[in-house]
């Protein structure tokens, strides 16, 4: 038997997953065929089978591959001084993501997918907790410093947090005139009046949008 090198075999995983987010993007996951997903990938059928034997399980790694980022993306900011900071720069990404008509059409599509397949759904609950208990331990913490409003409950405000997320992909989708990155002063503001009532929109993020103007 042939023996398999880990890194190459990682490798043609991650080729295969940046094809098929390319194809998925641009069609949508049931509009691709895996013989697109095989020419974006410069391989034949049988070797990509080899790697991932349905579509299904290409979208399942893709969203395994988001989970395993976002949870590698709070884990960095553990020792963060200053955690409602960190709120705020998290939102600024989902704001870059969400300007990214590739990634914001694939964000799309596999929430479709997971009202379709349960498989899907489970990842993407899965996925979804794991950010919300992110989010919920750093407002804990940042409630405990006395840098975000004490009162608040960390589990629903990260739910809601949650929520607004998952809003600024759903009107990208109904909304053309949209433009995500346009819209950092204003949550910013609506942050920082939940998390800290009173408070002024940090001088910092204005100094950004100044910046990006």
């Amino acid at each position: 038997m042939r023996k398999v090198d880990p890194e190459k075999f990682e490798a043609r995983k991650q080729q295969i997953l940046a094809a098929a987010i390319t194809c998925f993007a641009r069609k949508g996951f049931h509009g691709t065929s895996t013989a697109e997903i095989c020419a974006e990938a410069g391989m034949s059928p049988g070797n990509l089978f080899h790697y991932y034997s349905t579509k299904q399980a290409i979208i399942a790694a893709i969203v395994e591959q988001d989970r395993r980022e976002t949870a590698a993306y709070f884990a960095q900011i553990d020792q963060s001084q200053d955690l409602f900071d960190e709120i705020l720069k998290f939102m600024d990404i989902v704001l870059e993501l969400a300007a990214d008509p590739a990634y914001s059409s694939l964000a799309l599509e596999i929430s479709a997918e997971a009202m379709r397949d349960k498989q899907i759904a489970a990842l993407v609950s899965a996925h979804d907790a794991d950010m919300q208990a992110a989010l919920s331990l750093m407002l804990r913490d940042a409630a405990s410093r006395g840098q975000i409003d004490a009162s608040l409950d960390p589990v629903e405000t990260a739910r809601w947090i949650a929520a607004l997320i998952d809003g600024i992909f759903g009107r990208i989708a109904v909304d053309p005139g949209f433009r995500p990155l346009e819209q950092r002063k204003n949550l910013h503001l609506l942050l920082t009046r939940f998390l800290r009532p009173g408070a002024k929109v940090p001088a910092k993020a204005d100094r950004e949008v100044i910046a990006k103007a």
